[in-house]
């Protein structure tokens, strides 16, 4: 089994863990109202990316078949091929390019926080990406083996090194990694072709996710063991299909940062528009290749182009949902779809975590094991109605507390000091 393309960055509490000041006194009202818009843009836009991002990996944790090329031969119904189209098409290796983007947005604001308050950045981004490499290295091992926060902490020592780039030099060479990487996909498929190899192995691939899925099934020690099996096909994935794609989109994040687009998302209405127009019908065509390709050959040249369709593609997509929520969440419009996934948004550390607990106590030995058990529709409907539940209960939270729990654990890493647990106006 290979991991759900996708996985959320550092999510920064709103207010001033993101480098916002909160602003006091009349000198700073103009000031502070854009950024809070701000902030609430970034954090609906993170939890949207969050409900993306569950809709993808809860296909695997739910069946040890998804992701080798075989599907469950108790699923095999026009209906559950048709939710599995879907969820190609739609969600798989999109929102992690937001969370990616997001990642490289909040790194301008962590360096420009850092400055006013005269504290030295390198240190304290160090020991937030150590922070995240730990436990990322816990959630793949004990929770769910495609965790990405492990990818985002390695990435995330490039982003440092190369953080003084100019914004028009950061678009260019996260073009250039995009274009590269589907080239490089496109040079196998050809090389595959040629030499007539590729294929899949239906009856030793069987055997294998058979094997995964009683593991699955059994006691803590025997669900570990599975996830430790396949970690070296997901650290081949992440490397080779998601690294590449995830710091291009920290470079297009982290020149978004630079040019102020959050704090100006009005001027960019036009932009936005034409990102939409562009981005869905490019987009859902990549993805429907990808889709097809995996589905349908899977192991062949044709999916390896596949792959490369969609490396080049998928940005596409992403960028016309991007656009498609901030015009959603404007001022004056779809207050409701703000309160929706912005606390869900605040808390996206937190809750993506939370998300790999409850499905493994759902799916795996630890809990009521029904790995291979339910059927892709209703594993959609646990998906959706698991995020209902983390956003009621991350406004519900965020009333008393001004982090996540999670949240509030890395920003006491990060700046080596113990932040505040509740309000101080709360009951």
């Amino acid at each position: 089994m290979t991991p759900a393309t996708g996985g959320p960055p550092p999510a920064h509490p709103a207010g001033t863990s993101a480098g916002i000041p909160a602003g006091s006194g009349p000198e700073a009202a103009p000031a502070a109202a854009p950024d809070r818009a701000r902030i609430v843009r970034m954090d609906a836009l993170r939890g949207f990316a969050l409900l993306g991002i569950l809709l993808v990996n809860i296909t695997y944790l739910a069946s040890a078949y998804h992701g080798t090329g075989l599907e469950d031969p108790g699923f095999d119904s026009a209906l559950d091929t048709g939710v599995r189209y879907a969820t190609a098409i739609l969600f798989e290796a999109k929102f992690f390019l937001l969370f990616s983007f997001l990642f490289g947005y909040s790194f301008t604001l962590q360096l420009n926080s850092a400055e006013r308050a005269a504290a030295r950045f390198t240190p304290r981004f160090l020991r937030r990406l150590t922070a995240l490499f730990v436990l990322g290295v816990c959630h793949a091992v004990l929770l769910f083996p495609g965790d990405i926060l492990t990818t985002y902490a390695v990435l995330g020592l490039i982003l440092l090194a190369v953080r003084r780039v100019q914004p028009r030099t950061a678009v260019r060479i996260a073009v250039a990694l995009f274009v590269l990487t589907a080239l490089g996909y496109a040079l196998l498929a050809l090389a595959q072709h040629l030499s007539g190899g590729g294929g899949l192995d239906p009856a030793a691939t069987a055997d294998r996710a058979r094997a995964a899925t009683e593991a699955l099934r059994g006691d803590a020690g025997s669900v570990i063991g599975a996830h430790l099996r396949q970690l070296p096909d997901v650290v081949f994935l992440l490397v080779f299909f998601q690294a590449p794609a995830a710091f291009a989109a920290f470079l297009l994040g982290l020149a978004a940062s630079r040019h102020g687009v959050m704090e100006r998302l009005a001027d960019h209405e036009q932009a936005l528009r034409r990102i939409q127009w562009t981005g869905f019908p490019v987009g859902l065509a990549g993805g429907a290749v990808y889709a097809h390709a995996s589905l349908e050959h899977p192991g062949s040249s044709y999916q390896l182009l596949a792959l490369g369709v969609d490396v080049a593609t998928a940005p596409l997509l992403a960028a016309a949902y991007a656009a498609t929520v901030l015009r959603l969440v404007h001022p004056g419009r779809a207050r409701r779809t703000a309160a929706l996934l912005a606390p869900a948004g605040r808390m996206t550390l937190t809750n993506y975590l939370g998300q790999s607990l409850i499905c493994a106590l759902l799916f795996t030995g630890y809990g009521a094991a029904l790995v291979g058990r339910v059927p892709p529709l209703p594993v959609v409907g646990i998906a959706l109605a698991l995020f209902l539940c983390q956003a009621l209960a991350s406004r519900r939270w965020l009333r008393r507390h001004p982090y996540g729990p999670v949240e509030w654990l890395l920003r006491a890493v990060t700046n080596a000091t113990r932040p505040p647990w509740r309000k101080p106006d709360a009951p």
